[in-house]
């Protein structure tokens, strides 16, 4: 995807097969975890069902371990690049219809992991017979995935801003938050820029935990302004077991359940596309045939060991890829850690309440910064792209039609098929959709075939 002949803009301190030391391997891959809402998806199901305080809890903690295992699962053995998996946004809809549909609560469950199953073998097989890579050549040339890139941060940067710093929690006002989001989006943004002026390795430390920095400080602000509380984190206990499919779940399954998440399986994975892209762009490094067929294996065994483990749909988060631009730590062995501090918290009960007390505000302002990074980084690759008419609409009617669904209402949304609402549920999913289309369809100028060429 990336132009060969273009010198990369950024700067990077390790590449995807560097080596770090230990320490920094796992400071890193704690910032990462860190900076992905892993807790969020498996709240909102878990509230929307009404499970109990224990069950909510031991699904939260199934996530994290799923998510450390995908992380695992694809940096270290299948996709072999920087890639976090955490849990997708995108299967929310239908996993709440499903749950509702075999009699809710905790027991519905069990009918949601019997759809999961089946859908990431068919994933699993569409990596396996290398059809991935032919189906994403035909699909995403450069100007499509630098649009992607440039959707995936511009849809993010709404829900930094709204779900986490508009959207006010408990007794803080607005103006508290806002000072909070300032709080840790400056100090992110002071930490990268002493990490870039010194040179040195005090400086190196400074760019590399800039990240921790902003969430640090930021939630010193909160606790200095009465706005954080540590009760959460010294109720929680040390030591718990997540519950699992086949012991603590009865494994159902339905065929309507099923063929549901083998259309929302394609959409995901679309999702995680534009995701790899992204940190392709941002490591300089292009992804080979192989690897997107690899990582279409990692990404069923992730989704399937997700529902073996009793956890949501795991997919490559493009969070992850505005951390390495932040940091400039491409190393895949920060990854590795990543994915084992995540299967730690999915034990450590007391460590997962810590990072979910951090206050929504101080996640939203560090999000926003990120979301700009990953945004930056389709533009590097559109700026070598010959912007003509065709190619402006190209790439401005996926930014359209994601604030689209992002803005969209939704009362009208949810009078709409069950199906379309799962789509409109994800802006970058009808970004990357209306990218990929728009280049097919579009007629090219007389004598465009160059260009197509290079497309």
């Amino acid at each position: 995807m990336n132009d060969p002949h273009t010198a990369y803009e950024g700067h990077l301190i390790a590449r995807p097969e560097d080596r770090v030391t230990f320490s920094k391997a796992l400071l890193l891959g704690l910032q990462h975890v860190m900076a992905m809402d892993v807790y969020v998806v498996p709240f909102i199901i878990a509230s929307a069902l009404a499970l109990s305080q224990a069950d909510a809890a031991s699904f939260i903690q199934s996530t994290f371990l799923a998510a450390g295992i995908g992380t695992i699962i694809q940096t270290a053995w299948c996709m072999r690049m920087p890639v976090a998996q955490g849990p997708s946004y995108i299967p929310l809809g239908a996993i709440l219809a499903i749950a509702f549909a075999a009699g809710g609560g905790y027991a519905g469950l069990g009918t949601v992991f019997g759809a999961l199953i089946p859908g990431a073998l068919l994933v699993i097989l569409l990596g396996m017979t290398g059809g991935f890579h032919r189906l994403v050549r035909w699909l995403v040339p450069p100007i499509v995935g630098g649009t992607i890139i440039l959707v995936v941060g511009l849809s993010l940067l709404p829900i930094a801003l709204t779900a986490n710093v508009f959207n006010v929690h408990g007794g803080t006002t607005l103006n508290q938050s806002l000072l909070l989001a300032a709080t840790s989006a400056v100090l992110l943004i002071v930490a990268m820029m002493l990490g870039l002026r010194w040179n040195n390795r005090p400086g190196l430390w400074i760019r590399v935990s800039s990240v921790v920095i902003a969430l640090v400080g930021g939630t010193l602000v909160a606790w200095a302004m009465g706005l954080f509380s540590w009760s959460s984190i010294a109720a929680a206990p040390w030591f718990t077991l997540p519950k699992l499919v086949g012991v603590d779940y009865a494994l159902h399954f339905s065929l309507p359940a099923i063929l549901t998440f083998v259309v929302i399986y394609l959409v995901v994975i679309a999702e995680t596309t534009g995701t790899w892209f992204a940190v392709s762009a941002v490591i300089d490094q292009p992804i080979t045939d192989q690897q997107l067929d690899r990582g279409a294996v990692g990404e069923g065994l992730s989704c399937g060991v997700a529902a073996l483990v009793g956890g949501t749909p795991v997919t490559g988060y493009s969070t992850n890829a505005g951390v390495i631009s932040i940091t400039g730590v491409a190393s895949r062995m920060v990854f590795v850690a990543a994915g084992l501090v995540l299967v730690g918290l999915g034990f450590l009960g007391k460590f997962s309440a810590a990072i979910a007390a951090i206050p929504s505000p101080v996640i939203g302002g560090m999000f926003a910064v990120v979301c700009i990074t990953i945004a930056m980084a389709g533009i590097r690759i559109l700026r070598h792209v010959h912007l003509d008419e065709r190619a402006m609409l190209v790439v401005g009617g996926p930014i359209i039609c994601s604030f689209f669904a992002t803005l969209a209402p939704k009362e009208w949304v949810a009078s709409l098929p069950d199906m379309l609402q799962y789509l409109l549920g994800s802006a970058v999913t009808i970004g990357a959709m209306a990218a990929m289309v728009l280049n097919q369809i579009l007629p090219r100028a007389a004598g465009d075939r160059t260009q197509q060429a290079a497309d």
